[in-house]
């Protein structure tokens, strides 16, 4: 038989301080219980024991300390984030069936002592897993120690043995003891011999077995003088640590290893808790469904199954329908019926504006239905968008995901699809509830659903490029690069991988001597603010920041976008709707939204996107549109005052902080006070500010008390928002739209200072997001009716581009420009330029 043993203390300590903070939507933090599990599923695999037991420390003296008070003295406490997931791991492991073990007066290790020692009088065989060194003096013949460590951000597991102890460190497992006995352990206050290192231990222990024999023969050992003064004077101290460090196998626990045998799982009672702590991946590798086995969930309900003519009929009569598409067809649900059927035998239902309609990704169906020349009406409901709004740090929201979050059973009714698409109607009813809850329901209704619709519709239209020059583009790319590479192997001496860091750190730091910077755990750092840093001293370094550049924007942008260019000449990029926790919108499959635009070469590849014959780009950009809403909502007077008398915000702004007449400003001054203006919406510290101005930390310390105190409802607004944050929970826009912080209760000061910058800055960025938003809706809205030749093709954060007939293109800016600075209604003017021209480099400058 074989018994897996572990230090529950050590190893869920190592996998929380190794995994980032994660938590639930209701804010339970579970990264150390995740981390534990994921570390035990791994040992499960390998060893395949018969029994699990895990040992916890239990908070309370141990007979260590009875006999040391400064036992473990000064060790930082348990956070409260670690302490509170304690009870439910150890819940969560009595379900799966292994035993949890703690005892008062002993330790977790005194525990894993005992096992060993209990399988070896037994004949049996124990494994422990622990992330702590003194449990090598277990190791035998029949116990194993599986040391658990993270090296590189990677957990790790090395077994040890005998053979492996000796080969390590030259003594026997138990002598492991005498080494401590000597040294002592600082991390748990051990004082060992004062003066006595780790080396000099080791050479003592291997040369003289242990302390026994050491002060039995003090005056015989062959050793310096200086080194028998200090074992004289710390004998007691000796044979103290000695004590302290001996793992007491004798702890009065059952001895009986048969009773450790892993016992029945508890599926109902495991499934609902692997849900409730959002556990998916886990709960789907186990095989269980959460839905299925509680008990409390209400009974499945049961579908039909009907023609789909009879529920296009059903559809019409009771004016609603949900809708499922899946690979092409429609799975539609109407008062517990169900149908396959497909987007043309379905047209009249999908196009009437009279029928109510749920879906799940709405966008989805939009553009297969454009594809058709088929436009989807009235759609009151969107799954997968009102799931984001729920919980917009999800990383998926699947219906088989949802449904496991919300303990919903599936439908009855014989079919796969169908039943999904029944469980599709379950989950919608029980979202509306809970967006109902959140008061985020108008937000889904009158920006998220519309705003699907014209995302399609500009994916389907796509952005036309130019090839051929993008091509020619990338070949002068490639021979600047090929140049910059052999400047950079003649300034070095000698040539080397460019992308290769190891390589590259030795280049720099050591052939050419420039002053290192920073080390990491593989080298030399050559990131590029080390490189920024190094610039001034050596030709090579600019070299090499060039080579970079141009690197990656051939390679992704020039090489990257001809690869993705469809059969029409147009990159069709996929908008995404629930991708960020602000609701920003993103891009993908490419990322139209991220052409580097600051140095000259990047802005270059604008010239590549250019509208079809006969037609413009018209780009309209909102003006400091951050700095706007930040005015509205901390409702600052003064700033309020610079937007209505559209004066120069930055300018303004520089000469209140340094105390300078406004025609005095300079362009330095300007410039500081602008990062001034957008560091703090983005909750910048003077130390950030410094190094992005070029100031000291005490210099921008000073620049923004002055702005503080120019603006002083931004002051307050940016300590009110976090302490309503505190309250709440959770950050808000002026929609509605939230973002759970539960950051901001974390014991840890630097996830706590992140949780405040995020209830500082998400109401700022997220009331702007949703403003571009509600502009896209209004903007194709009208040129439906107004122009409809023009097309709305491209969203870049506060940008927007219109592909316009060339004779139209000042009404389609009017156009852009009427309502995006009227999407909504702030204390201060939204303001946007808009141009056109033939390509997006010309239009945009």
């Amino acid at each position: 038989m074989k018994i897996l043993a572990i230090d529950g203390n050590s190893i869920i300590n190592r996998a929380f301080y190794g995994i980032k903070l994660l938590t639930t939507k209701s804010g339970l933090y579970t990264n150390g219980v995740y981390g534990f599990m994921s570390i035990l599923n791994r040992l499960l695999e390998a060893e395949d024991p018969d029994g699990v037991v895990v040992a916890f420390d239990l908070h309370a003296p141990t007979f260590r300390h009875k006999e040391y008070a400064e036992y473990k003295a000064g060790r930082k406490g348990m956070p409260d984030e670690l302490r509170s997931q304690m009870p439910i791991l150890k819940k969560l492991l009595t379900l799966f069936g292994y035993t949890c073990l703690e005892m008062e007066g002993f330790e977790a290790d005194d525990i894993l002592g005992t096992m060993a020692s209990l399988c070896e009088k037994s004949g049996n065989i124990c494994v422990i897993a622990t992330g702590d060194r003194d449990s090598f003096q277990l190791v035998s013949d029949s116990t194993k120690v599986l040391l658990s460590a993270t090296k590189m951000g990677r957990p790790e597991i090395t077994p040890y043995t005998p053979e492996t102890i000796f080969e390590k460190y030259g003594v026997k497992p138990i002598q492991m003891i005498e080494i401590k006995a000597l040294q002592g352990d600082a991390s748990d206050h051990i004082p060992g011999v004062p003066g006595v290192g780790e080396k000099t231990a080791d050479d003592l222990i291997r040369k003289y077995g242990d302390i026994d024999y050491i002060y039995d023969h003090l005056d015989e050992l062959d050793i310096r003088d200086s080194l028998r003064i200090k074992l004289a004077a710390g004998k007691d101290s000796a044979y103290l640590s000695r004590f302290l460090g001996t793992i007491n196998r004798e702890v009065p626990i059952d001895n009986n290893v048969e009773n450790y045998r892993i016992g029945t799982r508890q599926d109902v009672e495991l499934a609902k808790m692997l849900s409730e702590l959002e556990f998916f991946s886990m709960l789907e590798k186990l095989g269980l469904s959460a839905v299925e086995s509680a008990p409390e969930t209400a009974e499945a309900k049961a579908y039909a199954t009907v023609s789909e003519f009879e529920l296009l009929a059903e559809a019409k009569k009771s004016h609603s329908c949900d809708i499922l598409l899946s690979d092409g067809d429609l799975f539609v649900v109407s008062n517990q019926k169900v149908a396959q059927t497909d987007i043309d035998t379905f047209a009249t239902v999908l196009s009437s504006g009279d029928i109510k309609k749920r879906v799940y990704d709405s966008k989805a169906l939009h553009k297969a239905c454009i594809d058709k020349g088929i436009e989807v009406s009235n759609v009151q409901f969107d799954t997968m968008l009102a799931a984001y709004l729920i919980n917009p740090s999800s990383s998926e929201y699947s219906l088989t995901r949802l449904s496991e979050e919300y303990l919903i059973p599936t439908p009855e009714i014989d079919g796969e699809q169908l039943a999904t698409a029944a469980l599709s109607s379950e989950v919608m009813d029980k979202l509306t509830a809970v967006l109902c809850e959140t008061k985020q329901d108008k937000l889904l209704h009158d920006i998220e659903i519309p705003l699907a619709k014209v995302l399609a519709e500009m994916e389907h239209a796509g952005f036309l490029v130019d090839t051929d020059a993008i091509t020619r583009y990338g070949n002068i790319l490639g021979e600047r690069i090929e140049q910059l590479q052999t400047a950079i192997y003649d300034e070095v001496g000698y040539e080397f991988n460019l992308n290769s860091p190891k390589q590259l750190g030795v280049a720099l730091f050591e052939k050419l001597g420039l002053p290192c910077k920073k080390k990491t755990k593989s080298g030399y750092s050559t990131n590029a603010d080390v490189l920024e840093e190094l610039k001034p001293l050596h030709p090579a370094v600019e070299h090499l920041l060039e080579y970079r550049t141009l690197s990656k924007l051939k390679s992704t942008y020039c090489d990257g976008l001809t690869a993705v260019v469809a059969a029409d000449g147009r990159i069709h990029s996929t908008l995404n709707q629930t991708e960020t926790r602000t609701g920003r919108i993103s891009s993908s499959e490419p990322n139209l939204q991220n052409i580097p635009v600051r140095r000259p070469e990047g802005r270059e590849l604008r010239r590549f996107f250019k509208a079809k014959d006969g037609f413009v780009l018209c780009d309209a950009d909102y003006s400091q549109i951050e700095l706007r809403v930040l005015a509205h909502i901390a409702n600052d007077k003064n700033m309020i005052n610079a937007f209505l008398s559209d004066t120069d915000i930055h300018t303004l702004t520089a000469s209140q902080v340094f105390n300078m007449p406004i025609p005095m400003v300079t362009p330095q001054m300007r410039s500081s006070a602008k990062a001034v203006n957008f560091g703090i919406v983005y909750g910048i510290g003077p130390f950030s500010l410094g190094k992005d101005i070029g100031v000291s930390t005490k210099e921008a310390s000073a620049y923004i008390k002055g702005y503080l105190a120019t603006y002083p409802e931004v002051d307050a607004y940016m300590h009110r928002v976090v302490e309503d944050a505190k309250e709440s929970g959770f950050a808000e826009t002026v929609f509605g739209r939230r973002r759970l912080l539960p950051e901001l209760k974390n014991s840890n000061g630097m996830l706590r200072a992140f949780g405040e910058r995020v209830a500082r800055n998400m109401p700022i960025q997220g009331t702007a997001a949703d403003i571009i938003k509600i502009a896209m809706i209004r903007v194709s809205e009208r040129l439906k009716k107004e122009l409809p030749e023009a097309t709305l093709i491209l969203q870049v954060h506060d940008e927007l581009i219109v592909e316009a007939p060339e004779e139209k293109a000042e009404l389609a800016c009017r156009i852009l420009t009427e309502e995006m600075e009227n999407a909504v209604q702030l204390k201060v003017p939204l303001t946007v330029d808009a141009h056109f021209g033939a390509t997006w480099y010309d239009a945009k400058d």
